[in-house]
């Protein structure tokens, strides 16, 4: 199962968080975990490098996108190798919205897509997709303008 997916700045503020089976009260150790195993480690990390950590017996790939560090954590089938995948179509998914690596301002001007495909990549804790051209198609979609 994927436990969790968050975006953080480079202060360490998150800026967009999905939990999957993680109790209300161990998120908060979850969010300050992350943030501090990516203030100790991502200095001087170049962008997609993945890093990989074990923690409580479960995984976490982070590495660093332009200004937003992004954190994976995984049990069970989600291993490092499961874990690289997920964090590689994230990351593709997030710089085909923003057309580039993104600035913190560029990734909350684009919050809304970002998080329109984080919810199709990853559903209820799997990976439900990994297929570019559909998630594509759903950064392209224009609101309807008659109600």
């Amino acid at each position: 199962m994927i436990l969790a997916v968050l975006f953080a700045n480079l202060e360490g503020n998150i800026l967009v968080e999905r939990f999957n089976g993680v109790p209300a009260e161990e998120r908060l150790h979850w969010r300050s975990f992350l943030v501090k195993l990516g203030a100790e480690n991502l200095k001087g990390v170049k962008n997609e490098e993945l890093l990989v950590a074990c923690h409580k017996s479960v995984y976490i790939v982070y590495t660093v996108l332009g200004d937003v560090s992004i954190y994976v954590v995984g049990k069970d089938e989600y291993d490092e190798l499961a874990l690289a995948e997920v964090i590689f179509v994230i990351t593709s998914s997030v710089k085909d919205v923003c057309g580039k690596p993104p600035t913190e301002r560029l990734f909350l001007d684009k919050y809304g897509k970002i998080c329109l495909c984080l919810d199709e990549i990853v559903w209820k804790g799997l990976l439900e997709n990994v297929d570019k051209d559909r998630i594509r198609r759903l950064i392209r979609m224009k609101p309807p303008t008659d109600f």
